[in-house]
């Protein structure tokens, strides 16, 4: 295993001594498929099967996720498809769900979310020991991925929003995610706060300027002016929704880095064409 792996945690989860929950990042790990030696623990068709397994067990090893005879811990993870919809895990499940969102109460069993620029959002119940992990994209943002898994966690297992606790892990960030009128469309068909969302930006060291390959524009010279950029923060949107679920200020942290801005130390699919590993959120809850 060539350097060392960093594994990013949140000051709302880390202080919890029956949680295990950690942010991967891309350093450290065995894929050279993507520059270096990197940890992508994502199945994609730039990497193999072998070197996915063995950057997952590196992860959940160093996570300290690991039984009395060090063999990691089940892994329940979703094939996520940009929804709301959130699904019970069980130690006995193996078939892969179609969702964005996992909810549970088994020990030993660790929830999985696969993100390169997509927020991920982990919430812990201290009183319940019930945990949650949440893919949101701009679409599951849209559907309210994060609020209705908080409203789960209350439906199936009784959590109280002041007995909450949630992360919200790098991804792409409002400085580097352009989107269209009909992303923001969206926004403020769902949304009465959605003007608070977005941003226009002028900087002449935006996104296009440093990747200019993603907007091409073939328009004819001194016919190209697009005029603002229009910047979406998902960040804010989701932190939203778990205020709006109930969950308290105080008990919400968001780690720092933007996936787009930092591709030395993150996965990118937008900053790296779509050819990008992926990262992993994972919460889990330890045996007594």
């Amino acid at each position: 295993m060539a350097g060392a792996l960093e594994i990013l945690r949140a000051p709302s989860l880390a202080s919890l001594p029956w949680l295990v929950h950690g942010f991967s990042t891309r350093q450290g790990g065995v894929s050279t498929c993507y520059g270096g030696k990197a940890l992508n623990l994502g199945l994609t068709s730039q990497d193999t099967k072998a070197n996915v397994e063995r950057n997952r067990k590196a992860f959940l090893t160093a996570l300290n996720a690991t039984d009395a005879d060090g063999n990691p811990w089940p892994l329940l993870q979703v094939r996520q498809i940009h929804s709301a919809i959130v699904h019970r895990g069980s130690a006995a499940a193996r078939e892969s769900f179609a969702g964005d969102g996992l909810i549970t109460a088994v020990p030993a069993l660790l929830l999985a979310i696969k993100t390169a620029d997509c927020v991920p959002v982990l919430v812990a119940d201290v009183k319940r020991r019930v945990v949650g992990a949440f893919h949101a994209g701009w679409r599951g943002t849209v559907a309210r991925i994060v609020e209705k898994g908080v409203g789960e966690m209350r439906r199936q297992f009784g959590s109280l929003p002041r007995d909450l606790r949630a992360a919200i892990g790098p991804s792409i960030r409002r400085c580097c995610y352009q989107v269209g009128a009909e992303v923001r469309a969206e926004f403020e068909s769902q949304f009465a706060y959605a003007g608070e969302l977005f941003e226009e930006v002028f900087d002449s060291n935006a996104i296009h300027v440093r990747y200019p390959l993603l907007f091409l524009n073939q328009r004819a010279p001194g016919h190209g002016d697009l005029g603002p950029e229009m910047h979406l923060d998902l960040v804010a949107a989701n932190r939203r929704q778990l205020l709006d679920a109930g969950v308290r200020e105080q008990h919400i942290s968001v780690v720092e880095g933007c996936t787009a801005c930092d591709t030395a130390r993150f996965f990118s699919h937008r900053a790296e064409f779509g050819k990008s590993g992926r990262m992993m959120a994972v919460i889990g809850i330890r045996p007594e």
